[in-house]
């Protein structure tokens, strides 16, 4: 099977590289139920993007270093880990839409509860509670948007909500790294632990809001195989051939990027001794880099192919790492830093195209599950040990190890998925990636 696609647009140019993608996503005839979903998720990402971004930099102010924060992070991939393969199956058992309500609810308390506590083993262990509730969106999101689009729209359509929800929380960004200072320029007294506590209770009430449009959202029931007849029917959690490679792979880059992403604003703190302001601007800056990128990710893969366009993303990100171990000033830190999330953003839509458009409907959630279940047994165990050696050695030599395992984790989909798709067969033909003409 060949994977590159004929181009047959002309090469934009100017300020059309940005317009025509975007303009290119909205025509892709999207059912009114995508656009309801599309709501539920804008109010879930931009919500838990304002939490994430400020929740270490919360932890810093309760007096927490890299290693105790690394082992909070580990905690919450932790609970995901647990939480993940039961989440697929009654997904099976009881449609999406019941367990997405589910996450709705219990994600946002247990963030309440996790902005009031203040000890060690009560972050911890509330972190673990709340990865147990945030893996319900990550199982229950893919065959979402896999079910509401078609084969046709469906690349378009997870570049859309990727980027749009990024870039909405590209404000929150901003706002939460200038609220202190708006807060004490009109009279209140608030310390720092506290206003930062206030805005993450917030952004919880944020995320809460998706219930109201998840109310009216219409998703089809499950799909369950039919009756096995024999004993070589395929059983609901058989692995296929192609998630035996798959999984591995993507395992290995989501600990290369559980890695960093999680330190990405202590790094900022403490790493570039950059104050919170500046923090908020910088990491505004990444969100809408990333939304530009993410934008641009239907014409990169639309130029190199599927897995070729997923290679070259994952390289560009081992190449920024590398290059943050070196940079000689802030100005030059901060630029790096700016490509390295354009550069794992964009690898995103790809993969999760590739997953859903390999598996057939059915297995759907199960091949979530299993995905969100290997990725985080690695992530848990990246986020804590990340955070140790960047307590021992500091930042650099940490990075440049990350930097390596993010381009083994390329050279794998390269040799290893690669031919996975070739070789598969229908009903596991991976769908590719065309986009309809302005």
């Amino acid at each position: 099977m060949e994977e590159l696609l004929e181009p047959e647009i002309a090469t934009p140019s100017g300020a059309s590289l940005l317009i025509s993608p975007f303009a290119r996503l909205f025509k892709q005839n999207l059912s009114r139920n995508f656009w309801v979903f599309f709501t539920v998720a804008f109010f879930f990402d931009f919500g838990f993007a304002v939490y994430f971004f400020l929740f270490n930099l919360y932890l810093l102010d309760l007096h927490f270093n890299e290693r105790t924060i690394g082992l909070v992070g580990g905690a919450l991939a932790f609970g995901s880990v647990i939480g993940t393969l039961p989440a697929g199956w009654l997904a099976r058992k009881t449609g999406l839409r019941p367990l997405m309500a589910i996450c709705l609810i219990a994600a946002p308390a247990l963030g309440v509860v996790r902005a009031l506590v203040t000890g060690e083993w009560a972050q911890i262990a509330s972190a673990f509670l709340a990865g147990l509730a945030m893996c319900i969106w990550g199982v229950t999101f893919l065959p979402a948007v896999a079910s509401l689009t078609t084969e046709e729209n469906r690349a378009s359509a997870f570049s859309l909500i990727f980027s749009v929800g990024i870039g909405a929380s590209a404000f929150g960004s901003v706002v939460c790294g200038y609220l202190p200072q708006w807060l004490m320029a009109a009279g209140f007294t608030l310390q720092g632990v506290d206003v930062k506590r206030t805005i993450l209770i917030t952004s919880c009430c944020i995320a809460l809001l998706g219930i109201l449009p998840l109310l009216s959202l219409r998703l089809p029931p499950p799909v369950l195989e039919p009756q096995a007849r024999d004993k070589t029917s395929r059983k609901p959690w058989r692995i296929n051939a192609f998630l035996l490679v798959f999984l591995p792979c993507m395992a290995i880059w989501t600990a290369a990027q559980a890695s960093f992403t999680p330190f990405a604003s202590v790094y900022l703190a403490r790493g570039l001794e950059i104050q919170m302001p500046q923090i908020g601007l910088i990491l505004s800056a990444s969100q809408l880099v990333q939304l530009g990128a993410g934008l641009l990710t239907p014409l990169v893969f639309r130029r190199l192919g599927l897995v070729n366009g997923i290679v070259a993303t994952q390289i560009a990100t081992a190449a920024t790492l590398a290059c943050l171990t070196g940079a000689s000033n802030k100005g030059m830190a901060v630029l790096v830093f700016l490509s390295f999330f354009a550069a794992q953003w964009m690898s995103s839509p790809g993969i999760y195209n590739l997953l859903m458009s390999k598996i057939p409907e059915q297995e759907r959630s199960s091949a979530s599950a299993m995905t969100l279940f290997s990725n985080a047994v690695l992530g848990s165990f990246a986020t804590a040990g990340a955070g140790m050696l960047f307590a021992q050695f500091g930042y650099p030599r940490v990075l440049a190890g990350i930097s390596t395992l993010a381009l083994i984790a390329a050279l794998l989909f390269k040799f290893l998925v690669t031919p996975a798709v070739r070789t598969q067969g229908n009903p596991l033909e991976p769908t590719p990636l065309r986009f309809p003409h302005s």
